[in-house]
């Protein structure tokens, strides 16, 4: 039985530091992208925002633009997006009052307040009580988009605004917003 334990019991703490570091890592690449050690290249495909998967939201939302993952806003900022759809950013977005109540529901659930999926905390915590109507405005965005010049995005006619994530972030629909893999339309890959 000693023999055994032996054996085992460096087997057992090189499992734990190699677990350990793994979690480590990734901790890193979820954390700050804003990193030149390039971790999450050899880290499996991450979510660094639960994908919207509501069927409803997504045909309803998505139909006009990306059904953005609800843990980029908190609740309070959805529940003023779903009371304000009659303006919603320049056009009547109006639903059906069941149907406007049931992806309320489902966005305030899941939202960055309530979240603990990839990036949704740190959003969370970035918005200081602040509710945005736009995840554009969150300190959150601000802080990991500001070294990318307006020109690129916003004045780049194959992307159009900053809220257009799709358009340079390819895994967006995926909730995958890794930096290293952005392309920016008309501009190629980005990399600060």
């Amino acid at each position: 039985m000693n023999e055994t334990r032996k054996t085992v019991m460096p087997l057992i703490l090189s499992l734990t530091v190699v677990v350990g570091a793994a979690l480590a890592l990734q901790a890193c690449a979820y954390e700050d992208d804003d990193d030149d050690r390039g971790y999450s290249r050899f880290l499996p495909a991450r979510v660094d925002f639960r994908p919207a998967d509501n069927p409803q939201y997504v045909e309803e939302c998505g139909a006009c633009h990306l059904a953005y993952p609800p843990g980029m806003l908190p609740s309070l900022s959805w529940r003023r997006i779903m009371s304000g759809l009659e303006d919603h950013f320049g056009e009547n977005a109006e639903l059906d009052v069941e149907s406007a109540r049931h992806i309320t529901a489902y966005l305030t659930a899941n939202a960055a307040d309530r979240s603990h999926i990839g990036r949704a905390p740190h959003v969370a915590r970035s918005l200081r009580g602040n509710a945005p109507l736009r995840f554009t405005k969150t300190r959150y965005f601000l802080r990991k988009h500001h070294e990318i010049p307006r020109r690129l995005v916003a004045d780049n006619p194959d992307v159009g605004s900053f809220s257009r994530c799709e358009a340079c972030h390819a895994g967006a629909e995926q909730g995958n917003y890794n930096e290293h893999q952005v392309r920016i339309p008309g501009v190629g890959r980005w990399d600060d």
